[in-house]
């Protein structure tokens, strides 16, 4: 077994405590475990190849140096992938951030992963669509077919 030291805050710490009495854990360290083991098993099995629709959501805390800065140029330095950016301010220092992405899922992952390993980011989510680009040929009766592209939303990830 290997051993990690973690720091975190006393209102988290006060949670991970009432969490080890109600669940009956034996301690911190098997209540941890528990959390992990849960978190790493609800991420889906999607290819990183394969196309998606991403909903990355967090909280931003805005006095940390940079950050308010960081998270925009984030979304711009992917351009081709930001879809749509929303920032709802919840108080004079915290926002909530939502983007909507579309890409493959391994760089839309990166990109989400990332940004929850910044400090002073909180409560970040990543809701992956999958989806299939189609291809259609048809005419508007004037005889000249032409090709439209479609996005097909799929109830599952293909297998790789």
């Amino acid at each position: 077994m290997q051993r990690t030291t973690i720091a975190i805050d006393d209102d988290l710490a006060a949670a991970l405590d009432a969490y080890v009495a109600s669940t009956g854990a034996g301690s911190r360290s098997e209540a941890i475990r528990d959390l992990v083991r849960r978190g790493l098993a609800a991420r889906p099995e999607a290819p990183a190849h394969a196309a998606c629709f991403a909903v990355v959501s967090c909280t931003v805390d805005q006095t940390v140096r940079g950050l308010a800065l960081r998270v925009p140029q984030g979304r711009l330095d992917r351009h081709d992938q930001t879809i749509a950016a929303l920032s709802v301010p919840l108080g004079h220092t915290t926002s909530v951030e939502v983007t909507v992405m579309r890409g493959e899922v391994g760089a839309v992952s990166a990109y989400a992963e990332a940004l929850f390993s910044e400090r002073g980011i909180m409560h970040g989510s990543t809701s992956l669509i999958p989806i299939v680009e189609e291809v259609s040929s048809h005419s508007h009766g004037d005889d000249h077919a032409h090709q439209h592209h479609h996005l097909r939303v799929l109830s599952g990830f293909q297998p790789a």
